[in-house]
């Protein structure tokens, strides 16, 4: 491990001036720890951000939901709230990792957190998010558990969360307080496809600390949950995941919220197949016709090819779930 140095912030700004002299944010630490050892990442300082006030979780005035940066993973699925109102939320988290790591992970490092691609994590392998320019060896190794969609020719990693396939599905906003004040970027901004510049990987600026993630109030009655398939079933990271949310009022879908994960290089958004499903009638033979759409524009690998055909049945079985017709 390479030397580093620590410091401890008493208040945001205090973070927020350390962040922005090059400082890395730490709280639960579940990731960064583990990349500081691999030597994948060798930050010179560590930001300690436990003692900041960002450990709510409140209601917004319209109905919303606005979800500290620093809340525990465990304590958001668990939270009151949270099971009432976005229940796609609390499962995604409960599907995430063992009690442990749900314990100390808190959602900003969650949505965070870099890819698990072993190619990354394996300092003497190419790897352009972690050494840019210098290749992915990922696509012409074993490449079974990367990506089919968003992908480019410098990098086929996935992202890992669970949670940010529901922040994604929700149309959720990231809070974010930098040296310049606060702002808010919408979730399908934040996390950044790889293209060219696959190390480049949130829409942050120096110093920029998260503080919250809000998710928008939606009508009501909403229906939503979260599926994941993965090798086994305890504590795997997903081979796909899908996180849908439907209003239906006179028997028909006037709101659709459908995203995917496991298989994009992001947490996947699925307009075509949420335009599917607006104006309909729930149906066995509409969730079929949606998720045939679910892997529009997917790119396969060699060893993956079996997600194209996996992202669908997984689609179509969550929309029978949260459309009570399973």
């Amino acid at each position: 491990m390479h030397p580093f140095s620590y410091t401890r912030a008493s208040n945001t700004r205090e973070a927020v001036t350390a962040g922005s002299r090059g400082g890395r944010y730490i709280a639960g630490g579940t990731t960064l720890v583990d990349l500081m050892r691999e030597t994948v990442e060798h930050p010179d300082t560590l930001v300690d951000i436990t003692g900041l006030p960002l450990s709510q979780v409140t209601v917004t005035e319209r109905g919303g939901l606005r979800i500290g940066a620093l809340v525990t993973m465990s304590e958001a699925a668990a939270h009151a709230e949270v099971r009432t109102l976005y229940p796609v939320i609390s499962e995604a988290l409960e599907l995430s990792a063992s009690a442990q790591l749900r314990n100390m992970a808190t959602i900003g490092g969650n949505i965070m957190q870099r890819t698990r691609c072993t190619y990354f994590r394996d300092v003497t392998a190419d790897c352009n998010k972690r050494e840019p320019n210098s290749g992915c060896a990922a696509l012409r190794g074993f490449n079974r558990s990367h990506a089919i969609l968003g992908t480019s020719d410098s990098c086929v990693a996935t992202h890992p969360s669970d949670v940010a396939v529901a922040f994604a599905a929700l149309e959720a906003r990231v809070h974010l307080l930098g040296p310049e004040g606060e702002r808010q970027v919408p979730f399908a901004d934040f996390l950044l496809r790889p293209g060219n510049t696959p190390n480049r990987e949130q829409a942050l600026r120096r110093g920029e600390l998260i503080t919250a993630v809000e998710i928008p109030a939606l009508p009501r009655p909403l229906k939503s949950g979260y599926l994941k398939v993965r090798d086994r079933q305890s504590y795997e990271f997903a081979l796909t995941s899908a996180a849908v949310a439907l209003h239906v009022r006179g028997g028909v879908i006037r709101e659709a919220k459908v995203a995917a994960g496991g298989v994009g290089t992001v947490p996947w958004k699925l307009p075509a197949v949420e335009q599917h499903l607006l104006g309909e009638r729930p149906s066995e033979a509409l969730w079929a016709e949606a998720a045939a759409k679910a892997a529009d524009g997917a790119r396969p690998l060699q060893h993956n090819r079996f997600k194209v055909e996996l992202l669908k049945r997984t689609v179509e079985r969550q929309l029978r779930i949260v459309g009570g017709t399973k």
